[in-house]
């Protein structure tokens, strides 16, 4: 064996050794709220269930769903317990070979991304789930009962719970474009006219149609567009400033 063969060696084995404790805790974590299963998914239904009209209740049309459904989402609840635990798994590996500057800037990054995927959920369960389901169950068709699938609901509420998540990660987004000299702060401020169109757009295809619901997220996102293009114009001045220092010294 070469000894350039020996790091990348290395550098394998504590890749495995990370993902099997990054598994591990997911497991263990899981292992924890199994026992509350049934309470998770009554937390997450209770947007829709606190909704639907008296007599009517939500179904199980598949044999094992009551057990596999809540079972789905406390292993998806577990995943995103764990996700400061497997932030931390990916910053221990690739912080050493990162710049000084270069992990002043991710570790932040790496939080902020983590808060703002968590506020996106927290904006879709507290305002939008109750407009959504509100708009739904109030124009529901006479004579036809309101009784949604379980398992259906669940794949429904998770992919807006990822499609919010991921919206709120706009300011990320950003700052790592200016930073990686994709886009500058100037020129996404030229482009400002057809972000609010897009995020007026996306409120649209993501909320029920009225307006105030499509406002509800097309404000959030276009203020944390404004956010990540501040961040990112002071960032883009330090890098300049660094730059103009660097070459001083060459």
């Amino acid at each position: 064996m070469s000894d350039k063969e020996l790091p990348l060696v290395q550098h394998l084995i504590e890749l495995r050794t990370r993902l099997l404790h990054t598994v591990i805790f997911v497991l263990v974590v899981f292992c924890c709220l199994f026992y509350f299963a049934n309470d998770i998914y009554y937390i997450i239904s209770a947007p829709l269930q606190n909704l639907l009209p008296e007599n009517t209740s939500m179904i199980a049309t598949d044999v094992v769903s009551p057990f596999l459904t809540p079972l789905k989402l406390t292993f998806f609840a577990a995943v995103l317990l764990s996700i400061p635990y497997i932030l931390y798994q990916i910053w221990a590996f690739i912080a050493p070979g990162l710049y000084k500057h270069e992990k002043s800037l991710a570790a932040p990054l790496l939080i902020s991304s983590v808060l703002l995927f968590y506020a996106g959920m927290t904006f879709a369960y507290f305002v939008v789930f109750p407009l959504l389901f509100g708009f739904v169950t109030g124009i529901g068709l006479e004579g036809v009962a309101t009784m949604t699938d379980i398992a259906k609901y669940l794949d429904f509420v998770l992919q807006l719970f990822f499609a919010f998540g991921f919206a709120f990660e706009i300011p990320i987004a950003v700052i790592l474009m200016i930073h990686a000299g994709v886009l500058t702060p100037d020129s996404l401020a030229a482009k400002r006219p057809y972000i609010v169109v897009g995020c007026f757009i996306i409120g649209m295809l993501l909320t029920p149609p009225d307006v105030f619901s499509q406002i509800l997220l097309a404000l959030p996102m276009w203020m944390l567009f404004e956010v990540g293009v501040f961040v990112g114009r002071i960032l883009y001045k330090n890098k300049e400033a660094r730059e103009i220092e660097e070459a001083k010294q060459d």
